[in-house]
């Protein structure tokens, strides 16, 4: 009997030994280190190029938009008035340059040759009148002045006539090959004012031009936007990947490419793989760790982005990731 509770005391304190050697084994194995991080997505902003009152929002936070999907609308009344300013403008410089074109009117024409009559009639009469006067002053009858003063009068109708016949030649030919160059340049201009308006415009409606869910509405109906302020944000949740603050001392264990087993909790107990897309070039913080007794340095975390090499149903930004290095 006694032989007997001997071996079942030593069995016992046998098995004691090893359950207390196998526990300090195991704890003195080194841990297998787990980093968390958590998801991301690529996100866009959908603003204004012009300032104005938020007319109607066509979307709401949560809803899928295509690209070209109609988002928001800009009432801007002052764009509508600089419209109807440049197309006015627009029309006058067409109006100048269908003249310059066209050329005088035939009632115009017509005109300058009666002036230029006019002109060549005076001319003849003064040159008749100069002379009978030339001849009186040769007989003595009429003094040298009066006859300078009939030859200045003269030669004046002679010019006048002159005057007179290229402003008719003018007139008739139409406006100089630069004066219609002119307009048409000119016409060109208020037609591009036109076309930038437009172009403003039609920044009052405004489309998406990436797909995604909707994450936030910044500006609602009625609401004052200023330039360039995003008022719709959308989340491509295809374009997603897991993002890590990995200490320095662990980053010799990612490369570009190295393909990871990753843990989301979120959607259970599955493993999925991602791969090293990108990691940062600078540090973005520091921790202190100690080396030795009352000795330590800080510790630099680098950005690590990893991507998933398959789609990923249900995932959503911001679930955490836990990877085992």
């Amino acid at each position: 009997m006694n032989h007997k509770l001997l071996t079942l005391i030593g069995v016992l304190l046998f098995s004691f030994f090893i359950w207390v050697s196998f526990t300090f084994y195991k704890a003195y194995q080194p841990q297998a280190i787990v980093l968390q991080g958590e998801i991301d997505a690529q996100s866009y902003n959908i603003s204004s190029k012009l300032p104005g009152r938020v007319s109607e929002i066509y979307v709401k936070k949560g809803d899928m938009v295509d690209v070209g999907d109609v988002v928001f609308t800009i009432s801007s009344p002052e764009v509508e008035a600089k419209l109807a300013q440049a197309k006015a403008a627009e029309d006058a410089a067409g109006a100048q340059k269908k003249q310059a074109e066209t050329g005088a009117r035939k009632q115009e024409i017509q005109a300058a040759y009666d002036t230029w009559q006019k002109a060549k009639a005076a001319e003849a009469l003064m040159r008749t009148t100069y002379e009978r006067i030339d001849r009186l002053f040769k007989e003595g009858v009429v003094a040298e002045q009066k006859k300078d003063e009939m030859y200045t009068k003269y030669k004046a109708a002679k010019y006048d006539s002159s005057a007179a016949k290229q402003i008719f030649i003018m007139t008739k030919e139409g406006a100089r090959v630069e004066v219609k160059e002119a307009a048409s340049a000119q016409e060109r201009v208020y037609k591009a004012k036109v076309d930038e308006v437009n172009a403003f415009v039609k920044e009052t409606t405004q489309h998406s031009f990436h797909k995604g869910e909707v994450s936030q509405v910044l500006i609602h109906s009625g609401e004052l936007s200023p330039t360039g302020f995003p008022i719709v944000s959308i989340i491509d949740i295809e374009d997603v990947w897991a993002k890590f603050a990995v200490r320095e001392d662990y980053l010799k264990s990612f490369q570009k490419g190295k393909v990871f087993k990753v843990k989301i909790p979120a959607l259970g107990k599955e493993i999925y793989d991602f791969t090293v897309s990108n990691i940062a070039v600078m540090g973005d913080y520091a921790t202190w760790r100690a080396t030795e007794s009352g000795k330590g340095f800080d510790m630099k975390s680098f950005e690590v982005e990893l991507r998933p090499m398959n789609p990923i149903p249900n995932l959503r930004v911001g679930m955490s990731v836990l990877l085992e290095l």
